[in-house]
């Protein structure tokens, strides 16, 4: 397999039908900053160094409208071009400058199953900054694939993910040291799962779970830890029913690590978690995690 060029998932940016409401509730209750402001879009960044890692724009519904990586070299982008047609993706735009606060360099891509990619290199960086209870950074999000063979076989040959561990619903691949920074859901359309933000550890979980719960937000999902990926979760539905997660303490592996299968992943009846103390997802997370589409192209 060659070494992937895809760095690490730096943002993701989704269309929102009340923009200031979106913008309050990501800088107030979950605990970003806006950097930058156009008339119709707001970056936020998180405690990390990436300018943003958040990208809401005003729209008339909710929709992503794609995922961006950082990479570490501009030939980088020249591979990830030459690969995806071979691999079943499309080349939208670029390598060109990028036209957004941020900036840098980027090629613009469509996955076989239409979600839009981006991959970027020579953006503004911030120094990172200590923070208590904020997310630091994206650290993954989970599409909902109706063929998650064609996916995986796509993130494999054109951006060089691998395989860490696949369960009986679940693929979760990885592109550097993270256990995963995307996962692939078994499911009947091309959707967004969730994304979910990581905090500096489990006291940064638990706090910011309740201060969303005293915002009105309540968990939907949570607190326990993960099977795949060894990671605590929290999570929650969010502004226009995006699912948003709370997570902390992300496996991180080498190529020494062996893949799990389905087997491997398996809780007793009832359980939900390693820890077996979280309640089961609620109807309400069930359901948002199969709404949230992305941009038609």
């Amino acid at each position: 397999m060659p070494a992937s060029p895809a760095g690490q998932l730096r943002s993701i940016a989704i269309g929102v039908t009340d923009l200031d409401a979106a913008e309050r509730f990501y800088n107030d209750t979950w605990r970003l900053e806006t950097v930058a402001k156009t008339s119709d879009a707001a970056y936020l960044r998180g405690a990390g160094s990436f300018h943003h890692i958040l990208a809401l724009h005003r729209g008339s519904r909710p929709d992503v409208r794609n995922v961006t990586f950082s990479v570490a070299t501009r030939a980088d982008l020249d591979a990830i071009a030459a690969r995806t047609p071979a691999a079943g993706g499309r080349v939208l735009s670029g390598p060109a400058p990028v036209d957004e606060p941020g900036g840098g360099t980027a090629i613009t891509i469509a996955d076989p199953q239409g979600r839009i990619l981006r991959f970027v290199h020579g953006d503004d960086r911030h120094p990172e900054r200590p923070q208590r209870d904020a997310p630091g950074r994206i650290t993954h999000v989970v599409f909902n694939s109706a063929d998650v063979a064609v996916a995986q076989r796509f993130f494999e040959e054109a951006l060089g993910f691998r395989l860490s561990d696949r369960t009986k619903i679940m693929a979760f691949m990885r592109c550097n040291s993270d256990h995963h920074s995307i996962a692939l859901a078994d499911s009947d359309a091309n959707t967004l799962n969730h994304i979910a933000f990581v905090m500096p550890d489990l006291d940064a979980v638990m706090r910011g779970a309740g201060r969303m719960r005293d915002a009105g937000w309540p968990i939907e999902w949570g607190v326990g830890r993960h099977g795949p990926g060894n990671n605590v979760f929290s999570y929650f539905v969010g502004p226009d029913d995006f699912v948003i997660e709370y997570t902390a303490d992300v496996l991180q592996v080498d190529d020494s690590y062996k893949a799990g299968g389905p087997s491997d992943w398996q809780w007793p009846p009832g359980r939900f978690d390693q820890w077996g103390v979280s309640q089961p997802p609620s109807d309400r997370i069930k359901q948002a995690q199969k709404t949230i589409r992305f941009t038609e192209l």
